[in-house]
């Protein structure tokens, strides 16, 4: 396999970062008008339908289906809405989401080392405690874009994640996309049921009602975009080259993410909130990027 993109699939890489960052403003933008977890609902219903039709169902046990749909979907988007749309003005912005969300890769571990005995590398731990004092930036400087609520409830969210991860690796190599598209039929009871009793039905009714057509792009635009596009195309990228290659990419979703909440809302950059970015980023490009980069070093030592 070569080891590095070809100039298109770089720019198919580029563009699936550029909107899986970009969602987060999108998400933003739609909470103005539609409760989060009533927003939850809608994104995988149209992530389930009418794709079920055409895309089939992977060949794993309905349970864990049911798992990864009620952790990703209740889990990690039913936390993530509720943080960027709770409150009059959010409990935590956009840009910043979707940085501390990027924390699941240090979930993933710490769950993987507590169900399966792994270990902790040295450049592991030095990678953590980078990501830890980049969060400790982030907590000592909350305020009311930033509460400390909306942090915890997208740790919650990142936690989510991990757990999805770890079901997703018990599932064995399977379509990714068919995957997620089967499983949000799981996502949606609990979702549903939340909205029903935490928002209402008169503001579901409410809210529906007011919803114009860019509302429901940015409905779509989770669903189509962010989903089944997302998936589908990092999917085969990692059926043609090596994840070393292509997962590092994916540190550009927060870079993405806080650039355009700065240029779309003004969401203000002082210099904890970067210096933040870069303590997390650099624990995350450590841990994802140093297995490949020390092999490179012992063959060239060689």
């Amino acid at each position: 396999m070569p080891t590095s993109l070809p100039p298109r699939r770089l720019l198919l890489a580029l563009a699936v970062v550029a909107v899986w960052g970009t969602n987060f403003v999108v998400i933003k933008l739609a909470l103005g008008t539609l409760p989060p977890l009533l927003f939850a609902v809608l994104r995988f219903t149209f992530a389930l339908l009418p794709a079920a039709f055409f895309i089939r169902r992977p060949a794993v046990p309905w349970r864990l289906l049911a798992a990864y749909g009620v952790l990703i979907g209740a889990g990690q988007f039913g936390l993530l809405y509720v943080a960027i749309g709770g409150g009059p003005d959010g409990l935590i912005s956009p840009g910043l989401a979707s940085l501390v969300v990027q924390t699941q890769v240090f979930f993933t571990i710490g769950l993987a080392m507590l169900m399966a005995g792994e270990r902790l590398q040295r450049f592991q731990w030095l990678a953590l405690a980078l990501a830890l004092a980049g969060l400790a930036v982030i907590g000592m400087n909350t305020d009311a874009n930033t509460t400390p609520l909306g942090l915890g409830l997208v740790l919650g969210a990142a936690l989510s994640w991990a757990g999805g991860n770890l079901v997703a690796r018990h599932s064995g190599r399977v379509d990714m996309l068919g995957y997620v598209v089967w499983s949000s039929l799981f996502a949606l009871p609990p979702l549903l049921l939340l909205s029903l009793v935490v928002e209402g039905p008169a503001r579901i009714a409410a809210s529906l009602a007011a919803a114009d057509a860019g509302i429901w792009a940015a409905v779509l635009w989770q669903s189509l975009g962010n989903t089944l596009f997302g998936y589908a195309a990092w999917g085969w990228l990692l059926a043609r080259h090596p994840a070393a290659t292509v997962v590092p990419l994916a540190l550009l979703v927060p870079v993405f993410g806080m650039a355009a909440s700065a240029l779309w809302l003004g969401e203000p950059l002082p210099a904890w909130k970067l210096l933040a970015a870069a303590l997390v980023l650099a624990g995350l490009a450590l841990n994802l990027t140093w297995p490949s980069l020390r092999a490179r070093l012992a063959r060239v030592a060689a």
